[in-house]
């Protein structure tokens, strides 16, 4: 495809084409999708950090997108964000079912690892917001000695007080980081994001989930094995066995695409 940005005589970036042109959105069930190719990525990325805006990303697994579907607040929050990547197998097929279209699928730990490398290569800056204090601790320090040029900016453990989201806030915005990184602990999880986004200041912002826990070597990611398989889930089933229910809302999403099918079929045999 060639290449899609030069380099001036410093670190600066000069784009050649949009961000539109790196990235393929499309409606799947009523819910945003976007697709980029692997080698796309740091393009896009780039141009994203470049915009100096508020830019949300969302990870997307076929239980957010059924979460969008059903709640206001989340499906705005998707429909507003950034970037929208698919990490559920399930949606990768759907989307081929549906639309004929072939997506690319990511695995959040190596998702976040491509995008703190991009900000590293341009000596830019993170925030750590989220999860237990000695488990961020050791998440911090392992990803300052992973991306030795990466700036730590700031981080604050999830189990604050009301009183004090305030200070959290305004830190965040004076620390201006390049990304925030929000993981679990945070009252109200990836609505957080949503319902403060106006007050973070600009940059990226991406719910983690657990992935503080997995830089802190207290879980282990699934293997890519594992993930390609499209299996990631059993584990997470035997760590919390209530997820197994997932079953139901799993089967609602197969008569769902079902019926999406069968009305386009319909569709086009009416057309002349």
């Amino acid at each position: 495809m060639g290449s899609k940005v030069t380099r001036d005589s410093g670190k600066n970036l000069l784009f050649t084409v949009s961000k539109d042109q790196c990235r393929e959105r499309i409606n799947f069930l009523k819910v945003p999708i976007d697709i980029v190719e692997p080698e796309n990525l740091i393009y896009l990325a780039q141009q994203l950090l470049a915009e100096e805006k508020e830019n949300n990303i969302v990870l997307l697994s076929i239980w957010d997108l059924l979460r969008a579907r059903q709640n206001a607040e989340y499906r705005t929050y998707v429909q507003q964000a950034a970037l929208v990547i698919p990490i559920s197998k399930s949606i990768v097929k759907g989307i081929r079912f549906l639309q004929g279209k072939q997506v690319v699928r990511y695995m959040p730990f190596e998702f976040v690892i491509r995008i703190l490398s991009i900000l590293e290569n341009q000596e830019l800056s993170c925030y750590l917001l989220g999860g237990k204090k000695p488990i961020l601790s050791k998440a911090e320090k392992n990803i300052r000695e992973t991306f030795s040029g990466l700036r730590v900016v700031g981080r604050f453990s999830g189990s604050f007080r009301r009183q004090e989201e305030t200070v959290i806030l305004e830190a965040i915005r004076k620390a201006s980081p390049s990304l925030l990184l929000v993981g679990k602990g945070i009252r109200g999880g990836e609505h957080w994001i949503a319902r403060n986004s106006p007050r973070l200041g600009k940059g990226l912002r991406l719910w983690c989930s657990d992935l503080f826990e997995v830089f802190a070597e207290r879980k282990k990611h699934p293997s890519k094995g594992v993930f390609a398989l499209g299996l990631e889930w059993v584990g997470y089933c035997f760590q919390n066995p209530f997820r197994f229910l997932r079953l139901f809302p799993f089967i609602y999403y197969k008569l769902l695409l079902l019926m999406h099918k069968i009305f386009r079929i319909g569709v086009q045999k009416k057309r002349p």
